[in-house]
């Protein structure tokens, strides 16, 4: 015979987990619609992009019924997702069109990468932890999102590759790195969160007009996990 606890504690597991694909789908949808179209996220390619892709992939299988929740998860090696919202802001901040050759410094889950791709980006994603290049690469994969990945310390950019149209740094810088810049395309603009730690960071945005000139501009408080690297004083 099953208790009432008993029978309380399954009704809030069943809500805190959906355990198909439907269900998923619908607290996607729920997410769009309630944390970023109720706020400031207006960009419709934002809005849509973080409508298809799956968040719960990304997400320990453990944590998958927090998948849509308003809130960052941890993913392990210290480093997290970030919650819905941030990305989108991010996401849309950087302007990003079909076709743009977009910088990820930060890979994480692939999730921020995910998102990009789906926007119609050409997505370049640099992450400084081995394991975590490897499984988002592998996730990514399978996903069929076509996201290049190299394991590197990201204060230093992916030269290779540049210049770019976008830059989004997923991780807390105490300054901009200067290589950043130099690969920002003339009319681009990058999304960096900088501050001096603890948790209490901003989030900026830098842009580069035709003559090559920066410009930075504050948008929001933010807490990041902090950006590593050689570029970056502990």
């Amino acid at each position: 015979m099953f208790t009432r606890r008993f029978l309380g504690c399954l009704l809030l597991l069943t809500l805190a987990m959906p355990a198909q694909g439907g269900d998923y789908a619908a607290a996607r949808k729920q997410m769009v619609a309630r944390q970023l179209a109720s706020r400031d996220i207006r960009d419709q390619q934002v809005l849509a992009a973080m409508g298809r892709v799956p968040r719960h992939e990304f997400v320990p299988f453990k944590m998958r019924g927090q998948a849509y929740g308003d809130h960052p998860l941890p993913i392990g090696q210290g480093q997290t997702i970030s919650q819905p919202y941030i990305v989108a802001f991010m996401s849309q901040a950087v302007r990003v069109k079909p076709g743009d050759k977009v910088l990820e410094i930060g890979t994480g889950s692939g999730y921020q990468a995910a998102v990009l791709a789906a926007m119609g980006a050409k997505v370049y994603s640099v992450e400084i932890i081995p394991e975590l290049a490897q499984r988002a690469g592998t996730l990514l994969k399978r996903l069929g999102y076509a996201v290049h990945i190299k394991v590197g310390d990201g204060n230093f950019g992916w030269p290779q590759e540049a210049p770019f149209d976008a830059i989004l740094v997923t991780a807390a810088a105490r300054h901009v790195p200067p290589k950043l810049v130099e690969q920002l395309k003339p009319g681009g603009r990058m999304v960096i969160p900088v501050g001096p730690g603890a948790w209490a960071e901003e989030l900026v945005l830098v842009t580069k007009d035709s003559q090559g000139k920066v410009k930075k501009r504050s948008l929001m408080a933010v807490r990041f996990v902090p950006l590593v690297g050689g570029d970056q004083p502990k």
